[in-house]
């Protein structure tokens, strides 16, 4: 990804909707959402349970397509892409930090943090340099060689975060990347997201319940009738 044009938003959704069909019932869950995220800003995605958290992140990040309206990664409509640019898209332009780091537990550190990068087509020995560098800024340089089952929680979390950016995407959304983290540790842990955040320009949509650390962000939002609503 080139350096971020700070002139126009990140990812930017524009009167988003999307519904479900059940049995004869349908469900309305985005409304017409309205939301820009820019370069180096993070935004905290406060809402109980059922309120659309989770479709709201899978819509921004080109898993579900939308109803209506439009999502911008950066200039690029893409609503109505097809499957294979989407796919592209997502792999190029976001990244995902889930709850539990879904890390692969035959693979190193290292090793989980370079796969994206070589999906993308980088070279190994540039894979390698690269992964070795994001875990040495996440504090884990000398865990690099060890697997997931030998790390502690939060240090497997740190890996999922250095291989959520390892291709340098410019949008990041997290659903509740501390959640299952104790809070002395929940707290290195964000700290060292949110620092990652605003040094490399990403745009970060972070999905939690926890209010102390969605304090610390740049911007807070809520979903209400499927609708964005700023916080103060």
């Amino acid at each position: 990804m080139s350096e971020p044009n700070m002139s126009e938003p990140a990812i930017l959704l524009q009167k988003v909707e999307r519904r479900y069909v059940q049995a004869e019932n349908t469900l309305e869950i985005l409304r017409g959402v309205d939301l820009a995220i820019w370069p180096g800003q993070s935004v905290a995605l406060i809402a109980p349970s059922g309120a659309g958290k989770s479709t709201l992140l899978h819509v921004a990040g080109l898993l579900e397509r939308p109803d209506a309206g439009e999502v911008f990664i950066g200039p690029d409509p893409t609503a109505h892409m097809d499957d294979d640019a989407r796919t592209a898209h997502r792999r190029l332009e976001i990244g995902f930090i889930y709850q539990f780091h879904h890390l692969l537990p035959e693979f190193s550190a290292a090793e989980n943090v370079m796969m994206p990068q070589m999906i993308r087509g980088l070279k190994k020995a540039e894979a390698m340099d690269r992964s070795l560098q994001l875990l040495a800024y996440l504090g884990l340089g000398k865990r690099a060689k060890h697997r997931p089952g030998e790390l502690s929680g939060g240090e497997q979390q740190r890996v999922a975060i250095a291989r959520a950016v390892a291709n340098n995407p410019r949008v990041l959304l997290a659903d509740e990347p501390t959640g299952n983290l104790d809070p002395k540790t929940a707290d290195h842990v964000f700290g060292a997201l949110t620092d990652l955040v605003r040094l490399s320009g990403l745009a970060a949509l972070i999905a939690t319940h926890n209010l102390e650390l969605a304090s610390r962000m740049d911007r807070r939002v809520t979903l209400r009738d499927g609708l964005i609503v700023e916080l103060d």
